[in-house]
């Protein structure tokens, strides 16, 4: 991956902002899946999320907390649609090492650190990311190259 793709993370406007609802995005190759997420976050928000606001103010008047909620909801429901409704794969990083480098892959020091958490329904899916929401969203934590990893696992290599 490229360093902008390395550096890429779901980053949020302020919270309570005009902006609130609204994901940064750089211009580059990521681009693409943050508009894509961007599209879910604002779904949710509009019609899932149950506020007494209007709906102008469903999209401003957002907290961090809510930020979050909006995002691991974003998030499951795009691995939750890619797994053909059946199923979700969460990648996060940890520290041990679950790869070795051989003569075909060369090591990176992130993708050999993956690991895959499965999950059969889209609730369960939704509280992990949130859960661990500072792994998507948190600087340097490579946010979403771990979302295409998910969504990848999610749909399977062979679909």
């Amino acid at each position: 991956f490229s360093c902008e793709w390395t550096k890429s993370h779901f980053r949020f406007r302020e919270p309570y902002s005009d902006l609130a609802y609204a994901l940064e995005a750089e211009k580059g190759g990521t681009r693409a899946i943050l508009m894509a997420v961007q599209a879910h976050i604002i779904k949710y928000l509009l019609f899932v999320r149950n506020t007494e606001c209007t709906h102008l103010e469903r999209l401003c008047r957002i907290s961090r907390q809510e930020q979050g909620e909006a995002l691991a909801a974003a998030l499951a429901d795009t691995l939750w649609a890619a797994g053909g409704g059946g199923r979700a794969v969460i990648c996060l990083v940890t520290t041990a090492i679950h790869v070795m480098s051989s003569g075909d892959y060369k090591a990176d020091n992130f993708t050999e650190r993956i690991q895959l958490f499965e999950f059969s329904e889209k609730a369960a899916a939704q509280e992990f990311i949130f859960d661990h929401i500072n792994c998507f969203k948190g600087e340097g934590s490579h946010g979403v190259i771990l979302f295409l990893y998910s969504l990848l696992f999610s749909r399977t290599l062979e679909r």
